[in-house]
């Protein structure tokens, strides 16, 4: 699946762009500032562990199954993760039917990094046999509707998702018991949580958690993971989108908001994970 940026009007943008100047948006929230988040689990009786999230009217169900194999060559003491996820059509206008293109890769790519980098799943405890058989987590992506912002609430679904999961139970013969109801939970990292925050740009403004429309006036796209370790914060990730160029004072603008937006969510996430 691809994703087709489709132009807003000259007229629409300046308009956003005169009221991101005046720190107003069409649905009242500040510049700064996420929509609603909501979270539910056991969507999917088929997973491992799975969650939805909304994040305003952007829909996102994240999957996890886990599935015996071998380990990669260059860790052969740890377990494998793999992050996929596809733009369906029925989520937005924009998403067409075709090959996978950049969009369809860039938010598992996203996500993978950021829990990866984080250590958020102690890969280390799903080795079966070592160097022979280990557990392979993989986190499926899907977003049921797109009005704006899909990495981010991606994020959130996977990793609500993650904490909601267990390992399969195995029979005699190694195999997974698909009978049998597990109750071994996932080996995570203790209060782990990797977030990705996207800041969008247009003229002089920064706002968070755009909307579709929002989304598309705007000239630039930073994505940041940020996850929070003893010393302070670690940053996992770093993706740009867009001609627009960064000068310093942007960079410190965004360096001096992301601590306390990552605070801000990962204490509503608590409170809903």
């Amino acid at each position: 699946m691809s994703k087709e940026h489709k132009d807003i009007s000259n007229l629409s943008k300046e308009m956003l762009k005169k009221m991101f100047a005046a720190g107003i948006r069409f649905d009242g929230r500040k510049l700064d500032e996420f929509r609603d988040i909501e979270i539910s689990y056991d969507v999917s009786n088929k997973a491992e562990g799975s969650a939805r999230v909304k994040l305003g009217k952007t829909d996102v169900i994240a999957g996890i199954k886990l599935e015996v194999g071998e380990p990669y060559a260059d860790s052969p003491d740890k377990g494998n993760l793999m992050v996929a996820g596809e733009l369906l059509p029925i989520a937005s206008p924009d998403f067409e039917s075709g090959p996978l293109g950049f969009d369809d890769i860039e938010t598992p790519r996203l996500v993978d990094r950021a829990i990866r980098a984080a250590d958020m799943i102690d890969l280390s405890k799903l080795v079966i046999t070592p160097g022979e058989k280990v557990w392979t987590v993989i986190v499926d992506v899907y977003p049921l509707n797109d009005d704006g912002n899909l990495v981010d609430a991606s994020i959130i679904a996977a990793v609500a998702a993650l904490k909601n999961s267990v390992i399969p139970c195995l029979d005699k013969d190694g195999k997974i018991d698909h009978e049998k109801k597990s109750k071994t939970p996932l080996p995570l990292k203790k209060d782990a949580t990797p977030l990705l925050i996207s800041f969008s740009k247009l003229g002089d403004k920064f706002i968070l958690d755009p909307t579709r429309e929002e989304d598309q006036a705007c000239d630039m796209r930073i994505t940041w993971g940020i996850s929070k370790i003893k010393e302070g914060y670690r940053l996992n990730a770093c993706q740009k989108r867009g001609e627009s160029p960064l000068t310093a004072h942007d960079i410190q603008i965004m360096a001096d908001v992301l601590p306390k937006k990552y605070e801000e969510l990962s204490k509503k996430l608590k409170n809903l994970v």
